[in-house]
This record gives C-alpha cells, structure tokens and sequence, in this order.
C-alpha cells in the first residue's frame, strides 16, 4: 500500500494540533485533532480559502451554539436543532465544505458544562480554531505536492494504457469483456486526471514571469487530456464497432490499421518531446514528415460504400470521424509542444521528476 501525501500531510496536522493544544494546556484537545483532519487541502491555495471558510463556519457555529445554550440549555433536541439551523446557514452561504467542522463547534460548546458555559464555549472554540491553523500551517509548509509532476505522469500512464488497447484491439487479439471492463476503468482514470488538472490550476505562483510559464503548460496540458479523451474515444468505437471492422475489405483494415499505428506513434513522442528527451521540431513542420493520410483513410472507405451495402458503412462511419478528429487533436497538440519549446525557453522550464 502506498502512502499518499494528503494521508501523511494529515497525520502530520491532527500531531501538531494536538501539541500545540497540550502546550496552551487547553482541556479536550482531541477538538483539535478532528478539526486538522477535516481542513486538509489538496493545494495550498485551496488551504488559504479554506481557512477562511473555516474561519466563518465556525463563528456561525459557535455564536449559535452559545446563543441556543444560554436560552434553551443543552438538551440533545436543542444540539440537534442547533446542528439543523447551522447547515441550512452553510448550504445558503454555498460553504458545505465546512459544514462538518462547523458541526463539530456546535457539539463541542453544547456539550460543555453548565456551570463555566461561556468560558468553556470559548475555550473550546479556540481549540477547533487551533486545529484549523495547525492544517493551515501543515498544507503551507509540510510536503508541497508536485502536481505538475503528477498531472503529467498521470497523463502519460493514462495515454500508454489506452494506446496498449488500441494496438490490441485493432490485431484482434482482446477479449471483448476484458476490454469492456478497462475502458469503465479507463473513464474513470480520466475524470481523476482532469481533478488533477484542476488541481494544478489553483496552485498559484508569486512572481508574474512564472505566472505566465504557467499559463502556457495550463493549455498544454488541457491539450493533452483533450486528446487522450479522443484516443479513448477511439477506443471506445473500436471496441463497439469490432464485429463490423473485421467484416471490413482487406484493404480497407491495413489502411486503417497503419493510419492508426502512425496517429499513436505520434501521441507517444509527443509526450516524450514535451520533456525533452525526443529532439524538438520547428513550429513548421507538424505531425513530422509522414504525416497522417486522411484522404487515403476517407477514399478507401468511400470506395467500400461504393461496391457493398451501405448499412455497414454508416456503422463505421463514427469510428472514422473519431479517428480524424484524433488525428486533428494531435496534430494541435503537436504545434502547441512545438511552440512552447522554440519560444521563451528560459520561461518555459517543465519540472517533471522521476517519482
């Protein structure tokens, strides 16, 4: 099993929370862990939002539950009414993020007892506000995470998977349930990767010249998702077409096969030229010398509508659309990586590390 680094990042919170509250000697310091555990955030600037969304819910929490406590005591009907108010107040406000810390507040100050309410009330509501700061300070400092490597090692293995299944399927040789199993999965690895993406995104950067670096490998990389979605989207007709491509002319599945095996030796080098370990190619010289024979693919095929019937061939005539608009896809995405390295290259550096 491997650990990830929100699981470590989070250990690492609900410790610090739990020590900083034993060193301000605050009673019921376990507030704290639990609050850590839930302001963990995936990036740092999501962290500062979150702190501040935290910040809220919890004065929301706590002034109610101070408020309910001192007019109607601590009753578990007024902590579950209180705790009903709170999360229609965060889901109008579009804070639900923050509802279960805010929960927790409620909890806390209404469970305090009667006596020292209101300084009970506060002290634990400064215990949960420890928590938060402690998660703050840990997603600040403690393992910065490395989207840039991840997002691109993600599209990479993402990219390799579903080429393997093309090559595969297009010499007959998968099981039909088999593949039908990994292209769900494959889906799945895709909506993950554009999280990552997103991720990626809302990491900020504090000096405007790598503000600008980042922008142009934002649309490189939503290139590049873009097409390992329309190579999937290859696969997927490949896969619900097999029956009838195989039924098609001879020459018409060599055409297809070797327009194909071009397109995904292509997409291979392409991730590999985008970090430097393939030679760059200037700006004007797209999708190499050999480039994709869209009119040779789209003749062979019209030829075979010409001479069979023509159920068949409209079919198949989304599996050739998808193929193209891959191809199209591609050869952008060839043109961007093409840019990107003949212009600004002090700006444009890719800090992609082995993992």
């Amino acid at each position: 099993m491997k650990l990830g680094a929100r699981i470590l990042k989070t250990g690492i919170a609900i410790t610090l929370a739990l020590f900083l509250a034993t060193a301000f000697q605050l009673p019921s310091a376990a507030f704290a862990g639990i609050s850590a555990i839930f302001a963990i955030q995936p990036t740092i600037y999501r962290s500062y939002l979150s702190i501040i969304e935290q910040i809220q819910a919890n004065v929301i929490g706590a002034g109610l539950a101070i408020g309910f406590g001192l007019i109607f005591g601590s009753h578990p009907i007024i902590i579950g009414l209180t705790a009903i108010i709170v999360i229609a107040i965060n889901l109008k406000l579009k804070a639900e993020n923050t509802i279960p810390v805010a929960l927790v507040t409620v909890i806390a100050i209404l469970e305090s007892p009667g006596d020292d309410f209101i300084e009970v009330a506060f002290i634990r509501f400064f215990t949960i506000l420890l928590g938060v700061l402690a998660a703050f300070i840990v997603n600040l400092v403690f393992i910065p995470p490395k989207y840039e490597t991840k997002l691109y090692m993600r599209i990479t293995e993402n990219t390799e998977d579903i080429i393997k299944w093309i090559r595969i399927n297009l010499r007959q040789a998968s099981e039909h349930n088999v593949l039908k199993d990994e292209i769900v999965k494959l889906k799945e690895h895709m909506i993950k990767l554009d999280q990552l993406y997103l991720n990626y995104k809302e990491e900020r950067n504090y000096f405007k010249r790598e503000s600008y670096a980042k922008s142009r490998k934002l649309v490189l990389f939503r290139q590049m998702i873009v097409t390992t979605n329309r190579a999937l989207e290859t696969l997927k007709k490949l896969h619900r077409l097999e029956n009838e491509l195989h039924q098609m002319p001879e020459n018409f599945q060599k055409v297809l096969i070797s327009e194909l095996d071009y397109l995904l030796y292509v997409h291979e080098e392409s991730l590999l030229r985008f970090i430097g370990k393939i030679k760059t190619q200037p700006p004007s010289v797209p999708m190499r010398e050999n480039k994709f024979n869209k009119q040779q693919l789209t003749e062979v095929f019209v030829e075979f509508y010409k001479d069979q019937d023509s159920s068949c061939f409209y079919h198949l005539l989304p599996l050739v659309s998808a193929i193209i608009d891959y191809s199209e896809q591609l050869e952008h995405l060839d043109t961007l990586i093409s840019s990107f390295q003949s212009f600004h290259k002090e700006d444009n550096e890719v800090k992609i590390t082995e993992e």
